[in-house]
């Protein structure tokens, strides 16, 4: 559970920048190298790197080096872990809204 926790908070850290939110979305199009990942930002090559560090970190991305291309791809499976958090709390909230409505359908006593 410990494991999946930092993981979890690894993915959310990673998602709640938005330089690494534009990589993501960027990377969901298709793999990219880090060059052309960064020319639309407005920041440094090597700032570039930071956040794709830390996406790789989390599990959203993985990149792999070819010569002087450094290539990457988003990861599916890193997004799993914040899809399948989000759905968790969904279902629980969903279950607890249901059993809310059933006790105010009631009828009184």
């Amino acid at each position: 559970m410990l494991s999946q926790q930092i993981t979890v908070d690894r993915v959310f850290h990673a998602l709640g920048d938005p330089t690494r939110r534009a990589i993501v979305e960027k990377l969901s199009h298709g793999p990219s190298s880090v060059s052309v990942l960064a020319k639309p930002l407005d920041i440094t090559l090597a700032a570039v790197v930071q956040h794709l560090q830390i996406l790789e970190e989390s599990g959203l991305v993985h990149t792999e080096k070819t010569g002087r291309v450094r290539t990457c791809r988003i990861e599916p499976k890193g997004l799993s872990v914040a899809e399948k958090w989000i759905e968790d709390r969904r279902s629980l909230w969903e279950r607890r809204l249901d059993r809310l409505g059933a006790l105010l359908t009631e009828p009184e006593k």
